[in-house]
């Protein structure tokens, strides 16, 4: 599993980093989690500058795409040059968006009239789009998923080892990176927000995890 952490000038870092550290859990099975962005190096809403990974076309071919958010992102939504840059498939890739990354989800036409989550700051940009928002940290339609508050990132993370590995496997993530002494209550509730978004049949065996 390939994923496409979308991260552009003016990213959060917790959207980014910790997405990609929880899917980079994963590293035994194969995957990757790729910082994929439209230049060489971007910096954070912080100061914080990193050199890509990968670059945005990368998502096209990636097998799961994550698009975080950022202090730009409302500059970003309306840069057609650059979102046409951005191509995604729901049909055959996991797609997950956090904060102001649903109004770029929104923009790309992959939102539609279903509902979406966002944080608060966001929320009326992105019902401005068109979009209908819950409050709510985490809901998915299929492929699609998207999240509100910085550190729902989890969830997004867990939603997609997930539906990409094993329920198990999701958990196992989540447990190594919970807090000590807290570790059997931070995964029950993170796996409380995605499970009723899974399809029953994703209830793989614990051999497959």
């Amino acid at each position: 599993m390939q994923i496409a952490v979308l991260t552009f000038e003016g990213f959060n870092e917790l959207d980014s980093f910790v997405a990609a550290g929880i899917l980079n859990r994963m590293k035994t099975a194969g995957w990757a989690a790729h910082i994929t962005s439209p230049s060489a190096r971007v910096t954070s809403m912080n100061g914080v500058t990193v050199e890509s990974q990968k670059p945005l076309e990368f998502a096209e071919e990636a097998d799961a795409v994550l698009i975080g958010s950022g202090m730009l992102t409302r500059d970003i939504a309306a840069d057609e040059t650059l979102l046409s840059r951005i191509r995604l498939d729901p049909s055959r890739q996991l797609i997950g968006a956090q904060c102001s990354g649903t109004l770029l989800l929104a923009k790309l036409g992959l939102v539609g009239d279903l509902p979406a989550c966002t944080d608060l700051t966001t929320k009326p940009w992105v019902i401005q789009a068109g979009v209908k928002v819950v409050d709510r940290p985490f809901i998915a339609h299929g492929n699609v998923a998207t999240a509100g508050g910085c550190l729902a990132s989890q969830y997004l993370a867990a939603w997609m080892i997930a539906r990409g590995r094993s329920l198990q496997a999701a958990q196992a993530a989540l447990h190594y990176v919970a807090p000590v002494g807290e570790k059997a209550v931070y995964v029950e509730r993170a796996m409380a927000a995605v499970s009723p978004f899974l399809r029953s049949d994703l209830t793989a065996s614990a051999e497959n995890a």
